[in-house]
C-alpha cells in the first residue's frame, strides 16, 4: 500500500496532455536562460542581457517546482510565429544599445554563453556570439581579435500532423554585428526567419530522444550495456566467491564447536565464539544510529520507487523538472519507511525516550541539505542567477518537509514500534565488556577494510557514474533508466555482500564494535563518489568560477553524506 502511495505521488506529477494546433494558431516562443557553457549551474535570466524584450511587460511563463528547482526562469518573447506559416525575414526589432549594453554582450561572448529557448517544451540551444581570431586565449580576446553578435535567429521547425514534433534554432554569421569597440553606443537589428518542416518519422511521444542522441556528447549505448554485463559478471562472481567462502567457513565453525564436549568448550573458544557475550550489546550514541539507519532506508525506498515510477511510465523523466519534482514528492512519502526502521530497530536495542528519536530520523537528512543550501543560495542570489530559489519556492519546499515528511515519519515510529516485540537475544550480554586484541595485520585494519567495501561497489557503477556526473553537470539529457535500476540492483547487492563478509572478519579477530563498523562499511561508497567528484571536475569537465564551484561540490559533498546512509542491512 505504501509503495503505491508513492507511486500514485508521482502519477500526480505526470505531464500535460499534448497540445494540438490548428493551421495559423499562435506558437509561443519561450525564452528561460543564458550562461556560459562550461557552467551549467551558472545561470542567469534571458533578459539580463540587453535583448529585444518588444513592446509591454515581459510574462513569466508558468512552471512547476521541479523547473524552478533546476534553475529555469521562464519568460515569453515577442516573437510572432503562427502553426505552418513561414516566415522569410522579420524584424524583431531595432534597439540602440548603450555602451554599458555593448560590454555586458562583449562579456557574455568571450565567456561562452548561450541561451536556452523553448517551442512547445522542447528546449533549444544557441550561442549568442563569437570570438574570431586565433589569438583568443583562456575567455578573454587580446588584440586583434574580433567580438560578434549573432542578432539573427533561424528557428525550425518538425511538425507531424497537428503536433510539433521537433525544434531547433541556428545564428546566421553572414547577419553577424561587430561590437568589439564597446566605447560608443551602436544601432542593431534583431530579426528573425522560420521554416517548418514535415517529419512524420517522428512520434510525438518520442520527440525528447534526439536530446538523448545529441551531438553534445558521443552516443554510447553500447558502452552502457558493456558496461552493465561486466558489473553483472562481477557482481556473480562477488557473490558467488562469498556466498562459497562463507558458508564453508561457517561449517566448518559449526562442525567444530558441535564436536566439543561441554567441559572443553570454554578452552577451545576462539574467533567469533569467543564474544558472544559481547555481539548483542546496543552501539554507543543509539539514537543517532537508529535515526541513519532510517533515513538510509528512506533512501533507499525513494531511489526504489523513483525508478520504478519511471520504469512503468508514471511520468515522463525526458520532461524538464519531472524527475525532481517526482524525487521530492516520493521522498516526503518515504518518510514512512524511515520511521518504520528507525522505530523498530530502537525498540528492538531498548532506546529511550522514542519521540526524540523520531524526531531526529526525520531531520538527519533535510538539516544538513539545508545548511548546504542556504550557504549555496546565498553565493546564487549574490550573482543574480537563476540558480538561486525564489522566496516562494523555499516556503514551499518547507510546507513539504513539515507537512507531508515529519507527519509520514512520525507516522512510520509508531507503526514500527507497534508491530515490534522485545528483541530477546541469544545469548546473555556480559556486565563488562570484553577488551577488543590489538590488530597486527595491515590487511585486517579497519581502514583497509574500508577500503575494499567501498571500491568493489564502485566499481559497480562507475562507467553509470561518469554518464549521471555528465548529465547533471553537462548539456545531455540521461534516458537509460532501465540501465540505471539495474546498477541499482547491483549497487545493493554487492554493498550487502562485501558488508557481511567484512562483518564476519571482523568478528572473527574477536572485535564486538560491529554496528558502526558495519554501517560505515556499507556507505563507503560515498567517499569514492566524492573522490570522483573531485577527478571529474579538474580532469573531465572545464567548469570554473566561484558560484559553479560552490554548487558543484556543495551538492556531492551532500552526497557522499547521503551514500553513507544508503546501506542494506
Amino acid at each position: 500500500m505504501l509503495a503505491v502511495l508513492g507511486l500514485v505521488c508521482v502519477i500526480l506529477v505526470a505531464t500535460a496532455s499534448a497540445k494540438r494546433y490548428h493551421a495559423h494558431d499562435h506558437v509561443g516562443i519561450v525564452a528561460n536562460t543564458v550562461g556560459p557553457f562550461n557552467n551549467p549551474t551558472e545561470t542567469y535570466p534571458y533578459y539580463s542581457l540587453p535583448f529585444c524584450k518588444g513592446t509591454g511587460k515581459q510574462k513569466h511563463h508558468k512552471q512547476d517546482l521541479g523547473e524552478t528547482l533546476s534553475g529555469s526562469r521562464k519568460v515569453a518573447t515577442p516573437y510572432d510565429l503562427t502553426f505552418l506559416d513561414p516566415v522569410p525575414w522579420r524584424s524583431l526589432c531595432e534597439d540602440y544599445l548603450e555602451p554599458e549594453d555593448l560590454k555586458a554582450l562583449k562579456d557574455a561572448i568571450e565567456g561562452d554563453y548561450f541561451f536556452e529557448m523553448l517551442i512547445d517544451e522542447l528546449p533549444m540551444w544557441g550561442y549568442i556570439g563569437e570570438v574570431v581570431h586565433e589569438e583568443f586565449l583562456l575567455g578573454k580576446s587580446i588584440q586583434g581579435a574580433r567580438v560578434y553578435l549573432y542578432p539573427h535567429l533561424h528557428f525550425s521547425i518538425g511538425y507531424n500532423g497537428d503536433q510539433i514534433v521537433t525544434a531547433n534554432v541556428t545564428t546566421d554569421a553572414r547577419r553577424r554585428v561587430d561590437i568589439t569597440d564597446v566605447n560608443s553606443g551602436q544601432e542593431v537589428v534583431f530579426s528573425y526567419t522560420v521554416e517548418w518542416i514535415h517529419t512524420p518519422e517522428v512520434d510525438y511521444d518520442d520527440r525528447m530522444k534526439r536530446y538523448a542522441d545529441s551531438t553534445f556528447l558521443p552516443t554510447t549505448f553500447e558502452i552502457h550495456w558493456l558496461s552493465i554485463i561486466n558489473s553483472f559478471v562481477l557482481v556473480l562472481l562477488l557473490t558467488a566467491f562469498l556466498s562459497i567462502i562463507l558458508m564453508r567457513i561457517l561449517k566448518q565453525d559449526f562442525s567444530k564447536y558441535m564436536e566439543i564436549d561441554e567441559d572443553e568448550l570454554a578452552e577451545e573458544e576462539t574467533g567469533w565464539k569467543m564474544i558472544h557475550g559481547d555481539v548483542f550489546r546496543a552501539p554507543p550514541m543509539l539514537n543517532i544510529f537508529c535515526a541513519v539507519i532510517g533515513a538510509g532506508a528512506q533512501l533507499f525506498f525513494t531511489v526504489f520507487l523513483l525508478l520504478l515510477a519511471v520504469l512503468v511510465g508514471a511520468f515522463k523523466a525526458t520532461r524538464r523538472g519531472a524527475l525532481l519534482t517526482a524525487g521530492i514528492m516520493i521522498f516526503a512519502v518515504c518518510g514512512v519507511f524511515g520511521g518504520i526502521i528507525a522505530g523498530r530497530l530502537f525498540k528492538q536495542l531498548k532506546g529511550k525516550n522514542w519521540a526524540w528519536n523520531t524526531i531526529l530520523t526525520a531531520s538527519i537528512l533535510p538539516l544538513p541539505l539545508g545548511l548546504v543550501f542556504t550557504a549555496v543560495n546565498a553565493i546564487a542570489w549574490s550573482y543574480n542567477s537563476t540558480a538561486a530559489l525564489p522566496f516562494t519556492t523555499i516556503m514551499l519546499m518547507m510546507a513539504i518537509i513539515l507537512f507531508v515528511h515529519y507527519p509520514m515519519t512520525v507516522v512510520g515510529a509508531i507503526v514500527g514500534r507497534n508491530i515490534t516485540e522485545e528483541y530477546k537475544a541469544p545469548c546473555r550480554t556480559n556486565k563488562v565488556p570484553r577488551e577488543v586484541p590489538q590488530v597486527n595485520v595491515w590487511y585486517k585494519h579497519p581502514v583497509a577494510q574500508l577500503f575494499m567495501a567501498g571500491f568493489l561497489p564502485f566499481s559497480a557503477i562507475y562507467i553509470e557514474l561518469h554518464y549521471i556526473f555528465a548529465s547533471i553537470w553537462g548539456h545531455k539529457i540521461y534516458s537509460l533508466f532501465g540501465i540505471l535500476f539495474l546498477a541499482f540492483v547491483m549497487l545493493t547487492i554487492v554493498t550487502s555482500f562485501i558488508t557481511v563478509a567484512l562483518l564476519y572478519f571482523q568478528l572473527a579477530r574477536e572485535d564486538h564494535h560491529w554496528w558502526w563498523s558495519a554501517f560505515i562499511n556499507g556507505g563507503a561508497t560515498g567517499l569514492f563518489v566524492l573522490a570522483y567528484s573531485f577527478y571529474y571536475f579538474w580532469h573531465r569537465s572545464n567548469m570554473n568560477g566561484v558560484l559553479q564551484l560552490s554548487y558543484y561540490f556543495g551538492s556531492f559533498e551532500f552526497v557522499s553524506y547521503i551514500y553513507g546512509n544508503v546501506k542494506t542491512d
